[in-house]
Order: structure tokens, then sequence, then C-alpha cells
């Protein structure tokens, strides 16, 4: 049996610009070769049991050569499996795609090309520069900064290129600048010409140099700025004045360091992309399930025995249903029993299994939940209190002193999480860090167990930003000092706290 392999083009660096199909070849990939341009959080896509493969080539460093991955996409063709060949931009815009497809095609191998969001296009875009425009641009070309170094003659035709083309696009041109100014400017183009070079292009950490022609190479220079990056020359690079968009965002330039746990941190990750930031992900916490006794699943079979079930976070709520899929029930076995969601990204995960709480206090904090539960019940009620295996203890102490009877059943622990240490601590020892965000009391005390006896010095340089003022007083009391604390006890709550500072 033969496969089928899918040459999809990931798009220029923003993850969001994949396209449709791109993104459903990965989730029904066997197998994903992906190559160095290519963002790693396409990944997150992939089945999980799908073989990730890297065959990234940087200059003078190749995971594999060309003919390698040719025989790769070829073996994997051959055994049967669905492969998703992701790579930078688009396949077939000097991306090797007619080659690897020229191998499958020889050896009998079926095989799609997906295209994608070519970088020459699409860097500019994201840097303000259309490459064509009414009345100044009428055709642009792409080209490549790199040709074969194997070849004998150049083929460029500089000649015609410097002035029969309105804007051009050079990619994997970096080192090969001074050779491209020179050209241009020989045959035709006027050093006064605008010149514009997109680093990374589309990414949070994307950088723009406006130049010209005759001066492109020294600010190069002096901005050491390095691949990869879009060559952009042409009028149109005189728009950007008008209409640079992406990095006017209010977090763009920040990098933010987000702890919470992976299987939370994506939503969060997203938001603070959305304003510009570049987003660093070093989990100091990860949640797993605890084991079940007896007891808790007669509590799990008796749900409806409850006036009231309350939920702490949106984990509680994955968990338990969970827990109540495996005892073979669903929503049913809740009854009439009411609904309390603490925190409004509890509500939501709920409403995810078709329940909308009855009650969701004023804002997230064990005592405001103490405060609309007894406004709910009275003395003689029974409540189950869904909780992680280490909690505060605010919510049972307080209503079993109102004569409220209180079950807890505790699904989940939280515990450290070092698999992402290595990232956490290059990053602050980079200084680069402007913001460092703490979701809950784990994540402080977990991140400076992660950091050990340097944390505080590691810390030192950056802002703390904290979820509210619970979370704000572990930070304290660990000898921290919080520049952020969030009114409202969210990641909107929190993410609009840090766009208001980084404003002052």
């Amino acid at each position: 049996m033969t496969g089928m392999v899918y040459l999809i083009g990931a798009g220029p660096g923003d993850v969001k610009l994949i396209t449709v199909k791109g993104r459903e070849c990965i989730e029904k990939a066997d197998v994903i070769v992906y190559d160095y341009l290519a963002d790693a959080h396409l990944l997150e896509w992939a089945r999980p049991d799908a073989e990730l493969i890297y065959a990234g080539k940087q200059c003078k460093d190749h995971t594999m050569h060309q003919w390698e991955i040719n025989e790769l996409l070829v073996q994997k063709g051959k055994e049967g499996k669905i492969v998703a060949r992701l790579k930078g931009g688009d396949p077939l815009v000097f991306g090797r795609g007619g080659e690897e497809a020229m191998a499958l095609g020889e050896a009998g191998v079926p095989f799609e090309f997906v295209p994608g969001v070519t970088s020459p296009i699409a860097a500019p875009a994201y840097a303000g520069i259309p490459v064509t425009q009414r009345a100044m641009a009428t055709s642009f070309a792409v080209v490549t900064g790199h040709e074969d170094p194997t070849k004998a003659v150049s083929g460029i035709h500089w000649e015609g290129l410097a002035t029969a083309v309105d804007t051009l696009c050079f990619v994997m041109g970096v080192g090969n600048l001074p050779t491209i100014a020179e050209k241009l400017m020989a045959y035709g183009r006027p050093a006064s010409t605008p010149v514009a070079l997109v680093r990374w292009g589309t990414k949070t950490i994307q950088e723009v140099l406006v130049s010209t022609l005759e001066h492109v190479v020294e600010d190069v220079e002096k901005a050491q700025l390095k691949a990869p990056a879009i060559i952009v020359v042409g009028d149109v690079v005189n728009l950007r004045e008008k209409l640079q968009w992406f990095d006017n965002k209010p977090l763009f330039g920040k990098t933010i360091v987000v702890t919470r746990a992976r299987s939370q941190a994506s939503a969060f990750r997203e938001k603070l992309a959305a304003q510009g930031a570049n987003v660093v992900e070093a989990a100091a916490i990860k949640t797993s399930p605890l084991e079940l006794f007896d007891e808790d699943r007669r509590i799990i079979n008796n749900t409806k025995q409850y006036q009231c079930i309350v939920f702490t976070s949106g984990e509680g709520v994955r968990y338990f249903f969970d827990a109540l899929y495996k005892e073979g029930k669903d929503t049913r076995a809740l009854g009439n029993s009411k609904v309390a969601a603490i925190g409004c990204a509890t509500a939501r995960e709920l409403q995810k299994y078709g329940i909308v709480p009855d009650i969701i206090p004023v804002d997230y904090k064990a005592e405001s939940a103490v405060k609309a539960l007894e406004e709910e019940l009275k003395a003689g009620d029974s409540v189950l209190l869904i909780q992680p295996k280490v909690a505060r203890d605010v919510i049972p102490r307080s209503l079993r002193h109102h004569d409220i009877d209180v079950d807890i059943l505790r699904l989940y622990e939280t515990t450290q999480d070092t698999s992402q240490q290595e990232a956490l601590v290059n990053a602050l020892t980079a200084g680069t860090v402007d913001y460092i965000t703490f979701t809950s009391s784990s994540t402080v005390t977990n991140t400076i167990q992660l950091l050990g006896d340097d944390a505080l010095k590691l810390l030192g340089n950056t802002k703390i930003a904290c979820i509210g003022p619970i979370t704000a007083a572990t930070a304290m009391s660990a000898g921290l000092k919080p520049a952020v604390i969030s009114d409202v006890y969210t990641t909107d709550g929190l993410v609009n706290a840090i766009i208001n500072d980084a404003k002052a």
C-alpha cells in the first residue's frame, strides 16, 4: 500500500497564516517532516501518535541534506504513511518543493502541493509595505539572493531586473546584500531607491530596517541585523510610514514569559501575541489526575444528592467530567443540583459541557465565592466541592461554619513541570524578558523552585505580573516585588493590566 505525501506551505512565520487545508493535512498525518522556518506551534495540531521528524536547514548547518529528505519522503510514502512535509512559506517559492515532488513522482509515490502564504509578500505586508500600489508599483518580482554556489554564471538578469520591475523582493539575500545593492545600482537603479529589510517577518520578534540602496549595507552592519530577512527594494517602502500596523500593537517588542501549565497556556499565549508580545512559554506547573477510590466513585455516582456543586477551576471541570464519563454517566447525573463556577474561565469551561452556571461570584476569590454561596444555600444543605489535591480551605471551612455540609472531591494534583526549565533560565539570563506572568500561587512557588538559589537575581531584571492579590501576596512572601497586579482575576484582566503598564 502506497501512502500520500503533502508538500505543505507552512506560511511565513505567524502560525495562523497557514491555510485550512494545510492544517487539515497536519491533523491527519502519520508522519510530519518539518523544517527550520516552520513554526513549532503547528505541531500542536499533530496526532499524539504522529512521528515528528526535524529536517531543518540553516546556512552551513543542515540537519539533513536535500537528497536525504527526498529519500525519507519516498520511504515513508512507500510504507503507506500519510506524510505532511512542512516547509516555511510556499513549497514552490524557493522551497525546493519541486525537487521533492520529482523524487516522489519517480518513485511512484502520490503527492499533492498545498500552497502557502509566501514570505516575500507577507513579510512586507506585516511591515506596512505593499508590494504593489496603484500609480506607484504595477509589477513585482521575487528573486533569490542566494544562488547555487556551483553555478558558473549567475541566473539573475541584473540588467533587465534592475529597471524593468517596480518592486523587488529578495529572499535569502542578507549574506549577499553588498552584491545585490552593487548590481542594482550598476544597472541603473538609483542609489536613493528605498530599501527595507524585514527580519522574522510576521512573527512577534519582527524587525524592520529602512534605508536606501546607497547606504543599506552599512546600516545593516551597524544594526547587526542577521538572516532570515526579506529585502524589499522600491518606492513602496516609503508607504511604511503611513501603513505600518503590526509594530504599532501595544505589546510589540515586549517579551513576556508565561508560567502557567501548558494545558492552559495556549489561550493566554494567543491573547498576548494578539497584542504583539513575543511570548516565551516556560510552564512551571502541570496537572495530572489522581487515582479514584471507592468513596470518590460513590460521590460521583450520587451527585444528585447535593444542592450545589462548586467548580473552582477549568481544570477541575475537565477532570470531573472525565471521571463522570468513565462511570458511564453524563450531565444528567447532576440532576437539579445548582452549579457554581469560581471565575469566568471556569464558567466558560462548564459551558463546553452544556452547563450554564447558576452561581458566579463577582470576582475570582474564595472569599467572594463563600458570600455568593451563602446567599443561595441554607443550613442543612449539602455541597460538593471540586478541588485539586492541595487547595485553600476557605470555602469548606466557611460553609461548615454555617452548618452547610461539604464533601470535597479531589480529582487532580498540581506538580512542578521541569520540561521547560532550560528555556526559562535562558530567557531570564539573556536579560530580554520584560514581564514574567504568574496566574496562581503555585506558578510562583514552582518557578522559584525551578530557578533555585539564583531565583531572585534572575527575576530581578524583569517586571512581575500577577493575576490578583492572592498570587501577588505569594510573590511578595517569596521576596518578589510585583509591578503589575490585575484588578480582574482572569487572563484577559492580566493582559489589560500589562498593556496599561507598558503604556505608562
